[in-house]
């Protein structure tokens, strides 16, 4: 069962895109697909949610988003640049108008002192050609750093500007 404060973060986003007539498509790598699946448990969302990729691997982003190499091997996947590729590259390759992504260190291996266990960056796309993106460093076990990251992630949605004035 999908948690309570998930299921109505997911529903108040579909409801801010939907009363818009806009989609959602999201690329994943530190939450391993999260995201998406709570957004599908959450009934209606095929009017809102277009499709979602997780690219865990640095070929993966690579491959399926057009993320480039230069920019991974320069800033890391775990990196503001990486991030806003990825979002930029899941519009790029679907029928969205706005995406989300997500790259992180969710522990509890795999940090270093630049990047501790923790740190997440989040990017936020529209067709308007705006994209966002944040630095989080979330405390906890692997899974409060994966959850504190969705949640993160859809709540904001609806609160960005993702359009040009």
């Amino acid at each position: 069962m999908m948690e309570h404060e998930l299921e109505r973060l997911s529903q108040d986003a579909g409801d801010w895109l939907a009363s818009r007539g806009h989609t959602l498509a999201t690329a994943e790598s530190c939450t391993g697909g999260w995201i998406a699946e709570v957004i599908t448990a959450t009934s209606g969302s095929s009017a809102w949610f277009d499709r979602g990729w997780v690219t865990y691997s640095n070929d993966a982003k690579q491959e399926m988003l057009g993320v480039r190499a230069a920019t991974l091997a320069e800033h890391g996947a775990v990196s503001e640049a990486v991030v806003r590729e990825m979002a930029e590259g899941a519009l790029a390759r679907s029928n969205a108008s706005h995406a989300i992504a997500v790259s992180g260190v969710a522990g509890p291996t795999g940090g270093s002192p630049e990047k501790p266990v923790g740190t997440v960056w989040i990017a936020w796309a529209s067709r308007a050609g705006v994209t966002l993106a944040e630095l989080h460093r979330f405390d906890g076990s692997r899974e409060a750093v994966r959850r504190q990251t969705v949640t993160r992630a859809l709540e904001a949605l609806p609160q960005l500007p993702l359009t040009r004035t």
